[in-house]
């Protein structure tokens, strides 16, 4: 094969590592940007933080009318993006990334108990009682194997045999014994733990009562001998089995419905993470107004003395060092910059947009996809989607994920168009106004909308009710 040189032209987009990191924090969730925050201060000398946080402005009577308004940092940051040949040996008013001032209290002002604490596991707490029950060794050491069978929602795993077999010799242990230790721990808080079947938790949980409770012993006859037909709402089939009547039998259950079948279930559960929004959205003399969260905004600047060492035309490998990271450094505030400025306007679109949902609900939400926005804040859709990604808003109606507020459409018979979140509002409303001897189904509730001129199919009505986790008609189905 015979080889040759060809010349071609072309052109092709190259991504530079700046650019990679605008795109990169634009991404970014509050709590990401502020480890890539921390990590900008580690590695480069010439940021330092803003402890000086800046006097609030007198806050503009906002003018009548429905329209959104964004207050955002004024900064102008044009010609940054490149270093001049001749750099300054102060610093300049555009080396600071100063956020809003906020109106909340100082750190130090603040609650110290406002913050949720971990508590201890479940093995943790029924291991501290066991200590303190002063059980004999042999007794304590089999408790301690129970205990650590005992899975996240406080159930024994493992079952009586496998606890006496796995001392395998080493002490006489029955399962006689191993069942008597399990009756002690069965005593335990929290009510019902150490059960080995949601029957036999919901039992213990009863006998706990006060004796004196109204329908505590049918309801324990009712969990442990017909609590399969309980959960599948056979009512009819219940009256039969044990002889009681329609309001009887609905003292029971609500009594039953009052317990819980995972009793350690409040031991496991993952510890709780607060979201701090980004954008904050209050209604001030009938105007809508978008700010962006100072909490949730990083004060940084240049570092002055720092930047003071940078010298004309010197290339000593010194001051190559100083001036590379004030580059890199005055890039970072305009990544920052960029940032929010694109944040709050998307947010503001948004809100101008989505104004009825503000003032009436969810059933007022407007279709909107991410071209919508894209095309009227002029700027590519993967930009709005990156935007939108974890990123919260907080309004009087709640706090709500930016990607909250995009929704698909259904048509209506009148040619109009209504969101997905509008119908599983009008879906969840119906289902709280039903009848609950007889709850809607799927098919009816359709036909319910479809007088209302929204065309929705069954299958739809299904798929919108399981997305807010709202049972079938089967399983929502009580006496009263």
């Amino acid at each position: 094969m015979k080889q040759s040189l060809t010349l071609r032209l072309g052109q092709q987009q190259v991504i530079t590592p700046q650019l990679s990191q605008a795109i990169r924090m634009l991404q970014l969730s509050t709590q990401e940007l502020d480890l890539e925050v921390q990590e900008a201060l580690e590695s480069n000398p010439m940021l330092e933080r803003d402890e000086a946080a800046p006097e609030a402005p007198e806050e503009e009577a906002a003018e009548e009318g429905e329209e959104a308004v964004s207050e955002a940092p004024e900064l102008d940051l044009e010609g940054s993006d490149a270093i001049p040949e001749d750099l300054p040996i102060d610093t300049r008013w555009e080396d600071v990334y100063a956020a809003p001032p906020s109106a909340t209290p100082a750190a130090e002002e603040r609650d110290l108990f406002e913050r949720a604490q971990p508590g201890d596991s479940l093995q943790d707490h029924l291991l501290w009682q066991l200590n303190l029950a002063a059980l004999p060794p042999l007794e304590h050491l089999i408790a301690t194997v129970i205990i650590d069978s005992i899975d996240d929602s406080g159930m024994v795993a493992t079952s009586v045999a496998d606890i006496a077999s796995s001392f395998d010799g080493r002490f006489d242990v029955s399962e006689a014994q191993v069942t008597e230790v399990l009756h002690r721990l069965q005593h335990f808080d929290p009510p019902g733990v150490a059960a080995r079947t949601v029957a036999e938790a919901l039992s213990l949980q009863l006998q706990q009562l006060d004796p004196e409770t109204p329908w505590r012993e049918e309801a324990i006859d009712l969990v442990e001998a017909h609590l399969g037909l309980l959960a599948a709402k056979d009512f009819a089939m219940l009256k039969r089995r044990t002889q009681l009547g329609e309001e009887e039998l609905a003292q029971i259950a609500a009594l039953i419905g009052q317990l819980n079948p995972r009793p350690g279930a409040a031991y496991s559960a993952e510890p709780t993470l607060y979201v701090v929004p980004e954008v904050v959205v209050k209604k001030i003399n009938g105007r809508w107004r978008v700010e962006l969260n100072p909490d949730a905004l990083p004060r940084l600047r240049i570092n002055p003395s720092y930047a003071g060492l940078v010298k004309r035309a010197d290339n000593s490998p010194d001051n190559v060092y100083l001036r590379d990271n004030l580059a890199e450094a005055r890039w970072f505030l305009k990544c920052l910059q960029s940032r929010h400025d694109t944040l709050l306007k998307v947010a503001t679109k948004i809100v101008e947009v989505q104004q009825d949902f503000l003032n009436h609900g969810e059933e007022a939400m407007k279709p909107l996809v991410l071209n919508d926005i894209a095309e009227a804040v002029e700027m590519h859709e993967s930009t709005i989607s990156r935007v939108t990604s974890r990123k919260y808003m907080h309004t009087p109606r709640g706090l709500f994920e930016l990607k909250y507020f995009f929704s698909s459409h259904v048509s209506t018979s009148s040619g109009g168009e209504v969101s997905s979140t509008a119908i599983r509002a009008l879906i969840r409303k119906l289902t709280a106004a039903e009848d609950p001897r007889k709850p809607l189904s799927d098919s009816k509730i359709a036909a319910i909308l479809a007088d209302q001129n929204i065309k929705v199919a069954r299958r739809t009505v299904a798929k919108y009710r399981e997305s807010i986790s709202i049972p079938p008609s089967n399983m929502r189905k009580r006496l009263a």
